[in-house]
């Protein structure tokens, strides 16, 4: 008796353990795509004005949007709603920022990206 009392708590804890990874990776992948920023430390860094500052916050958002849903999706088609987000993002800010704050500003990207694992 004792032994399937043992055989069953020791099937369980292992039953438990597993599902705590599986719910924990899920988290952790879910927050790899939640790309918020401080607007303020980013303002600083890129130096923008504070015409530039409300359109970055704004695309920024719609980016950050884009890739919650890309997060919800699978396989070739998360691939693809990554892809169009990081365009139109790109896009976007190369008509608001300088050169110069645009190539800081891909820095950061780059280095967010490379951070959650999201660069392949």
């Amino acid at each position: 008796m004792k032994r399937l009392l043992l055989v069953v708590v020791a099937v369980l804890s292992m039953a438990m353990s597993f599902a705590g990874n599986e719910e924990m990776s899920s988290v952790d992948s879910a927050n790899a795509y939640n790309m918020a920023v401080n607007p303020v430390k980013l303002a600083e860094y890129l130096e923008l004005s504070s015409d530039q500052i409300e359109a970055v916050k704004d695309i920024h958002s719609y980016f950050c949007a884009d890739m919650l849903n890309a997060s919800c999706s699978n396989g070739e088609e998360r691939n693809y709603m990554i892809k169009d987000a990081l365009d139109r993002d790109l896009t976007y800010m190369s008509f608001i920022l300088t050169k110069d704050q645009y190539d800081k500003y891909l820095r950061v990207l780059n280095a967010t990206f490379t951070n959650r694992g999201l660069r392949r």
